[in-house]
């Protein structure tokens, strides 16, 4: 008779899996500031309209001088970046109100003032106002933001007339070596051009609650404190991607800048404009990962996979009957893929949760006692909770 092992874990185990559990969301955030990456400074869509063809006033790039290329594109789109004051409104240990401000770039997107930009720009603010040059400033207010991919839209409470619309490219058609310009506000100089290329793309960069912004675009145009939220072009004047991120052990530019991609903003703005917030479907589950687990001594039966420690009630996990682990430490299931796509870690479950709508069906393939079996999960609408960054 063929013998079975069996996985199981022990009380003091179990314990300490579910503190692992409930941290990991430490581990991952701190991630977000150790290389020197500073900060500077889905249901149903909503029918959003976006600008997508070349503005006038530039002329075929082909038939100029770069020069006069750099001259066309900033004075054609310049009046669409705005400049973005933020307050903010605490108190102290004293019972006193301390203000405080900051800065940040943005983009109109179009003609009812609906502005993008971060979402770390705004993150925190009570009063925010705008203004594109010049004396004359705007009050606006938060529309929505989207912590995970640092992306957010503001609204001019009163639109003047004549904005000028920064319309979107495709930031799937990039290419290493194009040339590239940023329009922004570096430390308080309102409506300041940069210029350079596109030093890579696909760079995994993250947002300050340690989610991945997957194929962020590189650029050695300069990009400084107070560019945050503005534009990235190109040469014909189409938004490519919102300048959020610089490389720098000593905060300044060093010609490492990273901005995100426009094409993630395009699946972004329409659920920020009509809820406030994006609506991603999740697994309802608590999630370590095996490979960690593996590191801390616990034995699992396989090298790599997420391990169900716990579902939660009514979420898309229970719904489709996935197992926890049991009370007398019986090792739950394991997530090895979904829909193909191999989960070595949280990462790779957000990327593919990110692409999906609330009622589409993952497989996952599932290490289930001792075998290997697909279960098909529906991803169901949860109630709002509060989330960390190991919990889907």
């Amino acid at each position: 008779m063929r013998s079975k092992t069996v996985y199981q874990l022990s009380a003091r185990q179990v314990l300490f899996l579910g503190i692992a559990s409930a941290l990991v969301a430490v581990g991952v955030s701190a991630l977000a500031f150790n290389f020197g990456s500073r900060f500077l400074g889905t249901g149903e869509n909503a029918v959003v309209s976006f600008a997508e063809s070349a503005p006038g006033g530039i002329s075929d790039p082909s038939t100029v001088s770069d020069e006069q290329n750099n001259i066309e594109v900033y004075r054609t789109l310049s009046p669409g970046v705005a400049f973005i004051n933020t307050t903010s409104y605490t108190q102290n240990f004293w019972g006193d109100v301390e203000e405080g401000r900051g800065n940040g770039s943005g983009s109109v997107i179009d003609t009812s003032g609906n502005i993008l930009t971060n979402y770390h720009v705004i993150e925190g603010a009570q009063k925010l106002t705008v203004s594109f040059g010049g004396e004359k400033t705007y009050t606006a207010s938060v529309v929505g933001g989207d912590p995970d991919t640092d992306l957010a839209v503001i609204r001019l409470d009163e639109p003047p007339p004549g904005l000028t619309v920064i319309p979107l490219g495709d930031s799937d058609k990039l290419v290493v070596g194009q040339k590239v310009l940023a329009i922004g506000n570096p430390f308080g100089l309102d409506r300041t051009l940069t210029t350079g290329v596109i030093s890579g793309l696909q760079r995994p960069i993250r947002a300050r609650n340690g989610r991945p912004i997957d194929a962020a675009i590189q650029t050695d145009a300069s990009i400084n404190p107070g560019n945050s939220g503005g534009p990235l072009l190109d040469k014909l004047g189409r938004m490519i991607g919102i300048n959020s991120q610089i490389l720098s052990p000593a905060g300044g530019s060093v010609g490492v800048g990273f901005a995100i991609p426009v094409n993630t903003a395009r699946r972004v703005v329409p659920q920020l404009i009509q809820f406030g917030e994006v609506r991603r479907p999740r697994l309802g589950a608590s999630l370590p990962s095996v490979a960690e687990l593996r590191q801390r001594g616990y034995r699992i039966p396989v090298e790599s996979g997420l391990l169900v420690y716990q579902t939660q009630p009514g979420g898309s996990a229970e719904a489709a009957k996935l197992r926890g682990v049991g009370a007398n430490g019986a090792i739950g299931d394991i997530l090895l893929s979904g829909d193909g796509q191999k989960l070595n870690d949280l990462d790779d479950l957000y990327r593919l949760l990110d692409k999906k709508q609330i009622g589409e069906t993952v497989n996952f393939e599932v290490y289930r006692d001792g075998r290997t079996v697909t279960v098909p999960v529906k991803l169901l609408a949860s109630p709002p909770v509060r989330r960390t960054p190991n919990k889907f």
